[in-house]
């Protein structure tokens, strides 16, 4: 198997920022299988997707064959669902950079889909695996070879600076795709998104996000109810994503050079996940943004309502300075101003011994909604009160059947411009943040600030310092 320049992850010759932006990573998530992976799900079809759709796809496909890059925790429960999403799904190829990590990943799919064999009694999943060694790609750029090997679906679960080119690149060669949240980390990353999922609606390719909870059936029907005028004319939103702790990080070992060490670690340093705010807190922002465009109308070429502009604080009060936990911040708090004098707000914080919170609050002319998934929680009140009553669903299993019957029905979802307006508006926040300044929408857009450095190379990194408010310039 290839490695790029004949180099290895814990030394070897220097790679390019090109080359590197064009890569998959050493770290993909290593959280464990999003879903429950023996757990039912709707019947395919059952919950109807309201997206926009791209041109029908011309090709008619019998077998769909899955390509996985990035094979960590959330790599191995997308293939898991992608299986399972449609019965003559077959996981046909995979990259990563290391062996570790493919091996690991590999033996994380195998026992799960034996545990569905077991759930069904028999072998049809076991039989969906389908991945010879001349189709295991290890490597830095082992997801162009990938995209090479006859695949038709590519799943993107690589840690987030290396979205924006591996998705320029898999919707360039043809693939349909679901890619991980966020697309990008800065400015420059969210317009070369934008761009590919103008290319995919134009080629007909289904482009799926990992902005699960629009794939909640009870926050599909309450944020329905919200774009039909249950509460009225938004006045102002305000969401939460605090946490107590997040993924636990890896002391350094002495075979790791300083970048491989830093990969391993990739949510700490914001070069590489665009801080928790970014990378995590960026499912709430989502609902914000969400809130204020109702999806079932997007088809009809209305631009979508943005933030005009915000301000942030931030900072890192009760991280431990470690060197695994990297430069990133613990605490942000955000307010959007929009047209009309609207506000949202956001508050998002990993604080150990302190109370987590995952809501969604929305204030009305005629009423309020308040949501939280977690403790399933939808209630509106006012003249229209009304609580959520219809079954739940698995978000991450429903984000998969609504990708492969798109395929199938030649009809395909393209969630490519919500994801890359919600990821931009997550980044105008850590700008605002870091900085200390106001940014509004089209100087995030228009940002210069490019987090990668000018080289990427497995040996000697220093890390960036934490920003400082004020000081830190805003680019």
């Amino acid at each position: 198997m290839k490695t790029l320049h004949g180099t290895n992850p814990s030394g070897g010759a220097p790679i390019t920022r090109r080359d590197f932006l064009a890569a998959t990573a050493l770290g993909a998530a290593v959280s464990p299988l999003a879903g429950p992976i023996g757990a039912s799900t709707l019947a395919r079809g059952a919950l109807a997707s309201p997206h926009p759709i791209a041109s029908p796809r011309r090709r008619p496909l019998s077998t769909l064959r899955v390509g996985l890059v990035g094979c960590g925790g959330r790599g191995a429960g997308a293939a898991i669902q992608a299986l399972g999403a449609d019965p003559d799904a077959v996981l046909w190829a995979v990259a990563e950079a290391v062996p570790d990590r493919l091996d690991g990943g590999l033996a994380r799919l195998e026992a799960a889909l034996r545990d569905r064999d077991d759930d069904a009694g028999d072998e049809s999943f076991s039989r969906r695996l389908d991945v010879p060694r001349q189709r295991r790609f290890v490597g830095l750029e082992s997801h162009r070879e990938l995209l090479e090997s006859g695949v038709d679906v590519v799943l993107l679960c690589t840690p987030p600076v290396f979205r924006p080119r591996q998705l320029a690149d898999a919707v360039e060669a043809g693939k349909h795709v679901f890619c991980e949240k966020p697309v990008a980390i800065d400015g420059p990353g969210v317009r070369s998104a934008l761009a590919s999922a103008r290319l995919a609606k134009e080629q007909g390719l289904a482009l799926v996000s990992g902005f699960c909870w629009r794939y909640s059936a009870r926050e599909r029907e309450t944020y329905g109810r919200i774009h039909d005028g249950a509460i009225g004319d938004l006045v102002a939103v305000y969401t939460t994503y605090n946490a107590t702790g997040w993924i636990e990080p890896r002391p350094r070992r002495p075979e790791w050079s300083d970048m491989e060490f830093q990969l391993r670690n990739w949510h700490y340093f914001n070069f590489i996940s665009g801080d928790h705010i970014v990378e995590q807190a960026v499912h709430a922002i989502d609902k914000i943004h969400w809130a204020f465009n109702d999806i079932r109308s997007a088809g009809d070429g209305a631009p979508s309502r943005l933030p005009l502009r915000v301000v942030a604080v931030g900072g890192r009060q009760t991280r431990p300075a470690l060197p695994e936990t990297g430069n990133v911040f613990d605490h942000f708090a955000l307010a959007y101003e929009y047209d009309g004098g609207v506000r949202a707000f956001h508050m998002c914080r990993h604080w150990p011994n302190s109370p987590s919170d995952n809501s969604d609050f929305l204030m009305g002319t005629l009423g309020t909604a308040t949501i939280n998934g977690w403790t399933d929680t939808h209630v509106i009140t006012g003249p229209n009160a009304w609580r959520s009553s219809s079954p739940r669903n698995d978000m991450y299993q429903q984000e998969h059947d609504d990708l492969f019957a798109s395929i199938r029905s030649g009809a395909p979802i393209n969630d490519g411009v919500a994801m890359a307006e919600s990821t931009l508006m997550a980044v105008m926040g850590r700008m605002a943040a870091y900085t200390g300044q106001a940014v509004t929408w089209e100087q995030a857009l228009g940002s210069r600030e490019d987090l990668l450095p000018p080289r990427w190379e497995w040996g000697d990194r220093p890390v960036p310092p934490v920003a400082v408010p004020g000081t830190t310039p805003l680019i």
